[in-house]
């Protein structure tokens, strides 16, 4: 891999530029004001691809946005990789709290970034780790040095929960049938302690809403006689939680795998700093589900979160109205063996069960996914520790993340195999936030990383054979 190492240390000013170029585009999957935005996205993907050298380029239509896909056959006889990313990206609101415009890139140095970062929205979640999977592959075609099958599928849907992959999927399960899947949509514990990503939440996310009166009232002539609905809502969604932070749904957790002292232990051996935690996020102190630690927490633990809450009058000055609805937006992570359909239908039987008399409650569920857990004594993933070492000088960790990747399980439903999580993101790089980065130094490590993880596969799943 020598070859294609130096190609990259060669090509590096023009791999930033492409990436630039690629996330000016607004390729926001959540608003259909967007949906050309994500065509081009798409188009330009595919433009990159064939320039790469990638075979069988196609821009497959669905119900909702295309999926990009690609491929390389070397030798039938070798593994194939499935490559799966996402082009698409989370709405950049509020736009007030970023410091440049979200698709305007610009590179900035940083505490953590001192070789800078680039600053833009989907610059870390996902597309300049998806991108890095084409530079890395242009690399190794260009060197005559492509050691496996690879197959590339990039989807516009994440963001919005994957709606039309299985389908589309299961439909072409013959042209993306592989030995494994390769997804760079995670992160490491810091750019000098490389991890690879062994677990993942599951997700159930709704939206409810809260109705009142028929109209919005004067808040004067009316309040103290009717339910306010901003006032149900606040209480309903304090009741969720009791005082130790547990999560009060009846049924939650009957179907949760408890760990024992020993993966607990192993869990918390992952280099942690709580004061650090704490300042880089600004407040005095966590909070979370008693007897658990922040790490647990975050990742092994099921949690239920507002996302969103809005109702009444927001506009300048001062309204007195009692407003007839209430909304809000709240997400559920899940860990193994909770079902995201039997936890939404347990939500919104509670939800609606605690609402006061004199206001009605509509819960729509959104999307949803379970837990996916890797074990670590497979090829895989001694392919990806043992390019992780290359690349970085040490061991990579393994560890539980607390995001969400639903398709992690339903390609193993579909496919019948694992997934590796290979990602190079940082946590503190603002992944739908303001102000979204991805460090320079973790673009071009991922872009050398990559053909040595492919390297060690091709090595280790051809001895096993």
């Amino acid at each position: 891999m020598k070859k294609a190492l130096s190609h990259v240390s060669k090509n590096k000013k023009r791999y930033l530029e492409e990436l630039v170029d690629f996330l000016k585009i607004p390729s926001i999957s959540a608003d259909p004001a967007y949906a050309k935005d994500v065509k081009k996205a798409a188009s330009f993907l595919k433009k990159k691809m064939d320039e790469a050298g990638i075979d069988k380029t196609k821009i497959y239509e669905t119900a909702g946005h295309p999926i990009v896909y690609g491929e390389k056959m070397i030798d039938k006889a070798l593994p194939t990789v499935l490559v799966y990313g996402h082009y698409d990206v989370q709405p950049p609101d509020p736009l007030e709290l970023w410091d440049s415009p979200p698709f305007e890139p610009v590179i900035k140095k940083t505490k953590i970034h001192p070789q800078g970062a680039i600053f833009a929205r989907g610059s870390c979640d996902d597309k300049g780790q998806l991108y890095m999977h084409v530079k890395a592959f242009e690399a190794m075609n260009a060197t005559d040095s492509v050691p496996c099958n690879i197959k590339f599928m990039f989807e516009g849907e994440e963001e919005v929960g994957s709606e039309h992959l299985e389908a589309f999927c299961k439909k072409q399960a013959k042209m993306l049938s592989c030995d494994m899947v390769m997804i760079s949509d995670t992160s490491i514990i810091a750019n000098d302690i490389p991890s690879v990503t062994v677990g993942l939440r599951g997700l159930s996310y709704v939206e409810v809403e809260v109705t009142g009166p028929n109209k919005d009232l004067h808040s004067g002539v009316y309040g103290g006689g009717v339910v306010n609905p901003i006032n149900a809502l606040s209480k309903m969604i304090a009741d969720l939680h009791d005082l130790n932070g547990h999560i009060t749904i009846p049924g939650f957790y009957d179907d949760v795998v408890e760990l024992g002292t020993r993966e607990r232990a192993s869990i918390n051996k992952a280099p942690f700093n709580l004061d650090a935690y704490k300042k880089g996020l600004g407040i005095k102190e966590v909070n979370g589900e008693r007897d658990y630690s922040t790490i647990e927490r975050t990742s092994t633990r099921p949690t239920l979160d507002v996302n969103g809450i809005w109702g009444g009058y927001i506009g300048e000055g001062a309204k007195t109205v009692l407003p007839s609805k209430a909304y809000a937006k709240i997400s559920m992570r899940l860990v193994p063996d909770q079902h995201p359909d039997k936890i939404t239908k347990l939500f919104s039987d509670h939800f609606k069960k605690i609402a006061p008399p004199g206001v009605t409650v509509k819960v729509t569920p959104h999307h949803g996914g379970f837990a996916a857990v890797t074990p670590t004594n497979t090829v895989e993933y001694k392919a990806a520790a043992m390019a992780m070492k290359e690349a970085f000088g040490k061991a990579p960790i393994p560890v539980r993340g607390g995001g969400s990747i639903p398709i992690v399980a339903m390609f193993e439903k579909v496919f019948g195999v694992k997934s590796i999580l290979m990602g190079f993101g940082l946590n503190s790089d603002d992944i739908h936030s303001p102000n979204e980065h991805y460090g320079l130094f973790n673009y071009y490590k991922g872009i050398d990383t990559i053909p040595l993880f492919f390297k060690h596969y091709s090595q280790l799943k051809s001895a096993k054979s």
